[in-house]
């Protein structure tokens, strides 16, 4: 698998499609657009939406462990299942619900390589079934804040050589010319730039044209020219964390980096802090 340090967390259509019978094995799709689903998904997949389903509705924050629990417990899925996410638009969601399985101590997990166009460009089967498992009970661990970056956290650290802070947003959002993506204007923030000492790789710099993943030689070459070392404490960005969670994804588990976390709050917290720093 491309050399990477742990390559049994990214599988390819053909692995998918020969286990899709498996009774171990659950597939969970993740879009930004929810109604693809609708339109046809992997026979057996079931639907998960990062905002209505898997946050909080009151407080910004992902939804408490017990919600967690009954939310995904009710759709089958059990701590002992080996999950596959995936997803449209390179898998952006489907890394950021992958994050959040692991956040709760999902022990496996994988991704699709290249997700849900990848595996209709091949001409796969879909269904427009939806699948109803009987209902688990899903026992999650405490939350690993060993993979989560907060504010606080990010603020203390900005001057530590051994940390490395990852914008994987596009260069017009980090220089400060765009507060935020056209397509998302209510997603931007009081200010724009970046966190100070921030390197920019976006983060559709780790796949390909195609959608997967570039092979370990290509991603290494890619972080370690901008100065972000295995041996350093990573913490990746971007506006809401779901692009950044394909560069933690990437970091932590395809190149084996030691310690990655993915901060969720990302621009839209820290560029309206009130007395934090930022660059353009």
């Amino acid at each position: 698998m491309a050399g990477y340090a742990y390559p049994e967390v990214l599988v390819e259509p053909d692995w998918l499609a020969a286990h899709l019978n498996d009774r171990q094995l659950r597939i969970v799709e993740a879009n930004e657009d929810p109604a693809l689903y609708d339109q046809g998904h992997i026979s057996g997949a079931v639907r998960l939406h990062w905002k209505q389903d898997l946050q909080d509705p009151i407080v910004r924050d992902w939804v408490p462990k017990d919600r967690f629990e009954r939310i995904v417990g009710e759709l089958g899925l059990d701590p002992t299942q080996t999950i596959v996410f995936y997803g449209d638009r390179n898998n952006w969601f489907a890394t950021y619900t992958f994050w959040l399985f692991k956040y709760y101590g999902h022990r496996d997990a994988r991704i699709l390589n290249g997700g849900r166009d990848r595996w209709l460009r091949e001409g796969r089967k879909t269904s427009l079934e939806v699948p109803r498992f009987p209902p688990a009970e899903y026992r999650a661990v405490a939350p690993d804040r060993s993979i989560r970056a907060f504010r606080d956290e990010v603020l203390q650290r900005l001057a530590q050589p051994n940390v490395a802070l990852v914008d994987v947003r596009s260069p017009a959002e980090y220089s400060g010319e765009l507060l935020a993506p056209p397509a998302y204007p209510q997603e931007g923030a009081q200010r724009s730039g970046h966190i100070p000492g921030a390197r920019n790789v976006p983060w559709t710099q780790n796949v390909r044209e195609d959608g997967t993943f570039k092979d370990a030689e290509e991603l290494r070459r890619l972080y370690e020219g901008q100065g972000v070392k295995p041996d350093q404490d990573v913490v990746a960005y971007c506006r809401i964390g779901e692009r950044s969670s394909l560069t933690w994804f990437t970091l932590k588990y395809l190149l084996g980096y030691r310690q990655v976390k993915n901060y969720d709050g990302s621009w839209t917290e820290w560029g309206s802090l009130v007395g934090v720093p930022i660059e353009r």
